[in-house]
């Protein structure tokens, strides 16, 4: 039956509202019966868009496109307290991992959605944009490398009243980034009534202790409004699932003084004042308009560890000068060969000895070899300071292992109005007229090293500098119904949307980046690990695009509708692009109706990924190696194959079915997602002598101790597909109400073109890293004072990596992991839980890879492949306390 004008025009008001005019909510959706229309308008949408509860389905049966609906309630359930872990639980296609020791990606965590790096998902916040983070993922395992997406763990679950996942291609409807599909989170928005919430808990081996205190108030604005707000302060402590290096107990077992008992930590970083601060406010203008206010403000220190230094080979520092084989000299950094390549391989290794008294006189000073034992000859040692000379394994004999961290702060703000034209051709029109501003900064630190260049006097702890992005958007959006005398009015919307984003490299300290007295002799320049940033790598990048779409919904007949979508954009930096959807749905009878789509779509390649230049500390081949990433469009990437950054562009398509007969949802969906020129971080490229000499013209630092460099490049295409099932059923069971939840991801990556730039293994990575099948079985249960909630989650094979190094890579086994949480109600105001995720204690797959990786007994100090798609920590038990109001 068809519904008044303006009961539609209302329906389609709230749906926009909720969704922002690209969840395409079907006409059918809205529409109802006459009892319905009777009823209130927004109630009777809100039942039908808005799943909400996990009683109810979790993907929406009469959209044409797949999209999850996850209650705020469900998200709370899981024990954890990380977004990103709360999400991979609910969402079988989506994936993150823990990155212990990745650079900025440990401050940061990339997620991936559909086996595509965390750039390809695009995030909402009530519907706009979110700011992406100013991390890029450097070292991002593989499918994250050079990833610069949204920060999600910013967001508490507390302040959610659901997330809806868009699992589908959506750039026609919303720009740049959602090649994989939105993720929109809804902010609450009651205006009376709250919560506030103690949890504490730790990981079964008894680190990683972790204490939230989170709360939601929600408050009348004026009659007419809300305004409701969340906090969220945690600390976490740091995990290590370690063993000694073997070289670290090489060093211990001869004597060599102050070696840690673990040298090098492997798990999850200390997270300290982690505090986020979110609102949202709404107020009635009018009969037919409304304001609108939201944003949020974020802070955390995270700190972690990195690899460590050996006191008898790390260049620069400890190592790289070698005596000749007849004892006549060392050779240092551009002496020449006087006898000899081999004589050189073949010559008594030695550590690096710097002079008081200038480059002239180093090569006076007491040779100090390492000897057979493999620790250095603490006699000749102790004879430095006598000579005028110096080493660091007089200060730092056992080597040293810094520590990476930052301080990430993220604010944001939106504003803006919406309602209905009175008046003239837009009559009953809907309008949402908002302005965005968002910001995010990351400022590095490096404990625990030192700028060896400064000799002795170096001090241990630096600011190298830091990111920041910062993004404005101005989004005007117009729909309303038009009477074709179908079954439905045709929805038409369209709109316009300016988007400025700003990245900004600050130089860090003086010591960070300087190049000491003892830079000649050999000692590398700035903070070793990660030297801080130059005033000449300072500098403000800034690109402006405009948008214009229009969206058109066409219910044909009461079964079946169709959509079209239609985005041209205009970048000032690249030029332009126009990206379509077509879907439909069609109901095939009352419980059954199968739906599809088709676009197009295109990521941007961000200004940061245009212009940043990094160097970095890694391990190569099982080697620990300084690389530089160059800009793509810098003289030495140019010579080595780069090129200035074009956006991604990708074709996708869906088909699926929903299906529901009486207290059973199902959902079946497959797709299928081309991208081409995928923009990623290029293989590590072996320097050449006279390229090291154009980048220390350029005045790159530590030129001489540099091997490899890298830049981010157009270079491969890929096609992924897969399958998601979705099944819900509710019953009365066990004397209480019951609801059982079934998801099942199957997908699967091939890289069909690549070059070497992008490096064998690093396809090998894209394509096996990731699980190909994920699912998750959700049992929970609610009597009148017990709840009790239990989920099994499956995750297939996957390839597990160690230290980013093929020789080291296996097949892992499937596992299953099982969360669980029982909650007793003392009243209707408190609760108590108390749960665990990985209850059975699961450990990840043990590394055994050292005969393959040609280095015996050699783990780096791990002892579990850190790709593991569970994390390594093992079991987390927690308690929690809940106060309602």
């Amino acid at each position: 039956m068809k519904l008044k004008n303006n009961v539609l025009n209302q329906a389609i008001k709230f749906a926009l509202a909720t969704t922002t005019a690209g969840l395409f909510i079907s006409s059918s959706a809205i529409a109802a019966d006459e009892e319905q229309a009777k009823a209130k308008v927004n109630k009777n949408v809100e039942k039908i868009a808005v799943v909400g509860t996990r009683s109810a389905p979790r993907s929406i049966g009469d959209s044409p496109v797949p999209i999850d609906i996850i209650g705020g309630e469900e998200l709370e359930k899981s024990g954890n307290t990380d977004m990103l872990e709360l999400l991979k639980g609910a969402v079988p296609s989506f994936n993150v991992h823990q990155n212990p020791i990745s650079d900025a990606a440990s401050l940061v965590r990339p997620a991936n959605l559909r086996g595509l790096p965390s750039d390809s998902t695009l995030v909402l916040l009530n519907g706009k944009r979110r700011h992406r983070a100013s991390v890029i993922a450097f070292l991002g395992g593989g499918i994250n490398d050079g990833a610069q997406g949204a920060d999600i763990s910013v967001i508490p679950s507390i302040a959610i009243k659901q997330v809806e996942v868009l699992r589908d291609g959506a750039a026609a409807q919303y720009g740049s980034d959602a090649i994989a599909g939105v993720m929109n989170f809804q902010l609450k928005d009651a205006s009376e009534g709250g919560k506030l919430e103690v949890r504490h808990g730790q990981f079964y081996e008894g680190d990683g202790d972790t204490t939230q205190v989170s709360g939601n108030i929600g408050l009348p604005f004026t009659d007419n409004g809300f305004a409701n707000l969340s906090f969220q302060y945690k600390t976490a402590d740091a995990t290590s699932r370690s063993v000694q290096r073997p070289d670290a107990a090489g060093l211990a077992a001869a004597g060599v003084q102050d070696v840690s008992p673990l040298a090098q930590v492997w798990g999850a970083p200390e997270v300290d004042d982690d505090i986020s601060i979110f609102g949202n406010v709404g107020l009635e203008l009018t009969n037919d308009s409304e304001f609108y206010m939201f944003g949020n403000y974020s802070e955390r220190d995270v700190r972690g560890g990195f690899y460590y230094r050996n006191p008898t080979s790390r260049p620069g520092v400890y190592g790289g000068n070698i005596r000749d084989v007849n004892g006549i000299n060392m050779r240092r950094p551009g002496d020449d060969n006087p006898v000899g390549q081999t004589a050189w391989d073949a010559a008594t290794p030695t550590v690096l000895v710097g002079s008081l008294d200038g480059y002239d006189a180093q090569l006076d000073c007491p040779v100090v070899e390492i000897q057979a034992n493999g620790a250095p000859d603490q006699s000749a040692i102790d004879s430095l300071t006598s000579a005028n000379c110096f080493a660091f394994n007089e200060t730092l004999p056992g080597g040293f292992t810094p520590n990476f961290g930052g301080n990430i702060t993220d604010t944001s703000l939106t504003i803006g109005t919406k309602g209905m034209f009175t008046g003239g051709f837009l009559k009953d029109a809907f309008y949402d007229i908002s302005g965005t501003v968002g910001f995010n900064e990351s400022r590095y630190f490096i404990y625990d090293t030192v700028n060896a260049s400064l000799g002795l006097d170096s001090p241990r702890d630096f600011s190298p500098g830091k990111y920041s992005q910062l993004e404005k958007n101005f989004n005007l959006d117009i729909s309303k119904g038009f009477d074709f005398d179908l079954a439905y009015d045709v929805n038409i919307a369209g709109g316009l949307e300016w988007h400025e984003e700003t990245f900004t490299v600050t130089s860090g300290d003086v010591a960070s980046f300087t190049a000491g007295e003892f830079t000649e002799q050999g000692f590398g320049i700035g903070s070793n690990g990660f030297p801080g940033f130059k005033p000449s790598d300072a500098g403000e990048y800034t690109r402006r695009n405009y948008a214009a779409f229009v969206d058109i919904e066409a219910p044909f007949t009461e079964d079946f509708l169709m959509g079209l979508a239609l985005r041209f954009e205009d970048y000032d930096s690249f030029g332009t692009t126009t990206n379509y959807k077509v879907m439909a749905q069609y109901h095939v009878t009352e419980d059954l109706n199968v739906r599809g789509s088709i676009s197009t779509g295109f990521r941007a390649p961000t200004v940061g990924q245009a212009n940043v230049s990094n160097v970095q500390t890694s391990l190569d081949n099982g080697v620990l190696q300084d690389s530089a990433l160059l800009p793509p469009t810098n003289p030495i990437a140019v010579q080595l194959g780069g090129t200035e950054l074009e956006p991604e562009e990708s074709q996708s398509y869906t088909f699926g079915a929903v299906y529901t007969i009486g207290d059973l949802f199902l959902t079946l969906d497959y797709y299928n997602i081309q991208v081409e020129d995928r923009i990623s971080q290029s293989d590590k490229i072996n320097l050449s002598q006279s390229d090291k000499d154009t980048l220390e013209a350029a005045g790159v630092p530590n030129v001489q101790s540099l091997a490899q460099v890298s830049f981010f490049t157009n270079d491969f295409d890929t096609t992924t597909q897969g399958i998601d099932l979705v099944a819900n059923y509710t019953a009365e069971l066990m004397g209480g109400s019951s609801t059982f939840s079934l998801a099942y991801n199957w997908n699967d990556t091939e890289v069909t073109q690549f070059s070497d730039i992008t490096g064998a293994f690093k396809v090998k990575r894209l394509e096996e890293d990731l699980p190909n099948h994920r699912a998750t079985f959700t049992l929970s249960q609610q009597w009148e004072s017990i709840s009790a909630f239990a989920r099994a989650n499956y995750y297939g094979e996957y390839q597990g990596v160690h230290v980013d190094y093929d020789a080291t890579a296996k097949t892992a086994d499937a596992a299953v992991t099982i969360d669980a949480e029982i909650t007793y109600f003392m009243n209707e105001s408190i609760s108590f839980s108390v749960g665990a995720q990985n209850l059975f204690d699961q450990d990840a797959e043990k590394l055994d890879f050292a005969e393959a990786a040609g280095a015996p007994n050699n783990n780096w100090g791990g002892k579990y492949y850190e790709t593991s798609p569970f994390g390594i920590n093992g079991g987390f038990y927690y308690a929690k306390a809940t106060y309602t109001f």
